[in-house]
């Protein structure tokens, strides 16, 4: 069995003639793309030679993309890191995105609702998006309506508004 991956970006497109690519960052850990750093674009295991911040992205040379060419043949890769080597959460109340997805949710009384699909950002909250019945149900993750997450047991019980679900 595959070890699980942390995405923590995306290679958008190749830049310049030196190999660089501009990376659209999913990681909040800046030394994610410090040179020297280790991470792998499919199977491919990739070191970062040199990085720099460019607009909204960031640009990175990686050791053995040596040109244009072998950068543009990146382009659309994910860049992953093996989910063990992500730094711990300090606040049992932090999860990341790929440790949600998945997981049953459910309301106080077990009754279940959906499955978790994803976390979409927002400036006030995070919205936790739930497929339940053949659509999306956008939850804001608030503790007033997130009531408990367990890993172990994989669900999510929630105290949902009225007419939410």
């Amino acid at each position: 069995m595959e070890p699980e991956r942390l995405v923590v970006g995306r290679i958008a497109k190749a830049h310049g003639i030196q190999g660089e690519v501009a990376i659209d960052v999913l990681s909040d850990e800046p030394a994610r793309f410090a040179p020297g750093a280790r991470m792998f674009a499919g199977d491919r295991a990739l070191t970062v030679a040199t990085s720099r911040s460019h607009h909204d992205r960031l640009l990175v040379r990686f050791d053995d993309v040596p040109d244009r060419s072998a950068a543009e043949a990146l382009q659309g890769e994910e860049l992953t890191i093996p989910a063990d080597e992500a730094r711990a959460l300090d606040d049992e109340w932090s999860f990341f995105p790929h440790q949600l997805a998945g997981l049953t949710v459910t309301d106080e009384d077990g009754r279940t609702l959906g499955t978790m699909d994803r976390v979409d950002e927002s400036p006030s909250a995070d919205l936790w998006v739930v497929r339940a019945h053949g659509r999306e149900v956008l939850v804001p993750a608030v503790r007033d309506i997130i009531i408990r997450v367990d890993l172990d047991a994989r669900t999510i019980v929630l105290r949902p508004p009225e007419g939410l679900f």
